[in-house]
């Protein structure tokens, strides 16, 4: 029996030993390595779809600025109110709440509060939050398949026992050291072998990344509408894989609380979608317009691009002014359309325009 289960344990997915490496007084952490990596490669993907869609270059990172920190925040505090057994439950220790190192953000929490932060970055330079959010989208879910390989180097959300020839080998950990707890002889001990959760998450997040890309592509998506493709489809994979973990979570009507939220939000978003259906593509213009190319920008509400349409991108700059579509905070932002409908509503007390 112990030579199988020793074979069974060799033909698994092996798991890191360690997660931390101390250089000098500096502990140099895998799990921090790959959020951060992740958001690299968002705001590179973000970009290059922002700049194409006629956004100006370092629009993304200005607006990141403001969004990864809230993100950040917003994750943890997600996870720790969603996972309040090892901070606040008998023998927690409320102060490892902080220890953002160790792992563990709820991506609700950081969808939710970075969008704060978006906003208030999309805001300030006049920038319509959708518009924003559709190129920036595929970068996100990228951004969490590459976060994912953080939980693997610290041998958690894993799932529940199996000898599958893909299973995962789970060390018993330690957290604070950020390394497998050792036995007698020296050598790791290993927990078991278990459904390789962050594995599967990863695949279905570079399945939904090419998902989104191939359909903004092909619908020519807008107002926000490839950000809520991707949470649809996200949430759909969330909610399977959701059901697989065995790390502790809270839980409602015996399920883990987080496929309740991945079911109420992937509806949602799905609404938003057929809601939206039909809107025509926004032209964005900051991009000419830093370039020189003597695309005209006047002042109007940063928010009144969300309900606004217009004849055409060309009807946007002939005769200086837009056709039809208002200028967002110095950028000239319309609908495509070639039907010679108007924008009908804004949201700042605005009266509508009539065509």
């Amino acid at each position: 029996m112990t030579l199988l289960a020793d074979a069974s344990v060799l033909a698994a997915i092996p798991s890191p030993t360690q997660g931390v490496w101390e250089i000098g007084p500096f502990p140099l952490r895998a799990y921090a390595l790959c959020i951060i990596a992740g958001i690299v490669l968002a705001c590179w993907l973000g970009e290059r779809r922002w700049v194409a869609r006629g956004g100006a270059p370092g629009d993304v990172l200005d607006i990141a600025v403001w969004a990864v920190p809230f993100g950040i925040v917003g994750g943890r505090i997600y996870h720790v109110i969603t996972t309040p057994q090892p901070y606040f439950g008998e023998g927690g220790d409320p102060i490892r709440a902080f220890a953002i190192w160790e792992g563990g953000l709820g991506i609700w929490g950081a969808i939710a509060l970075g969008g704060v932060g978006a906003w208030i970055g999309c805001r300030r330079r006049g920038i319509p939050l959708p518009a924003w959010a559709d190129a920036i989208a595929p970068g996100i879910v990228l951004a969490q398949a590459v976060g994912r390989l953080g939980n693997w180097f610290n041998n958690e959300l894993y799932g529940s026992a199996t000898d599958l020839p893909w299973a995962l080998t789970i060390y018993r950990w330690n957290a604070s050291a950020g390394q497998a707890l050792t036995g007698p002889d020296g050598e790791p001990q290993v927990l078991g072998t278990f459904h390789p959760t962050f594995l599967y998450e990863l695949l279905w997040n570079l399945g939904v990344a090419a998902l989104v890309i191939w359909a903004d592509r092909r619908f020519r998506l807008s107002h926000g509408r490839a950000f809520a493709l991707y949470v649809a489809a996200y949430c759909a994979g969330r909610v399977w894989i959701e059901m697989l973990r065995i790390d502790t979570a809270e839980q409602f009507l015996g399920l883990r609380l987080n496929v309740f939220t991945s079911i109420i939000v992937g509806l949602l978003a799905v609404a938003y979608m057929v809601v939206n259906r039909g809107r025509p593509r926004e032209v964005i213009t900051r991009g000419a317009e830093k370039a020189g190319d003597g695309v005209p920008a006047a002042a109007s509400s940063p928010a009144a691009t969300t309900g606004a349409t217009a004849t055409g991108a060309a009807g946007a700059t002939a005769g200086g002014g837009p056709a039809g579509g208002g200028p967002v905070g110095g950028e000239t932002v319309t609908d495509e359309a070639g039907d010679g409908r108007t924008g009908a509503r804004t949201d700042e007390g605005g009266s509508p325009r009539a065509g």
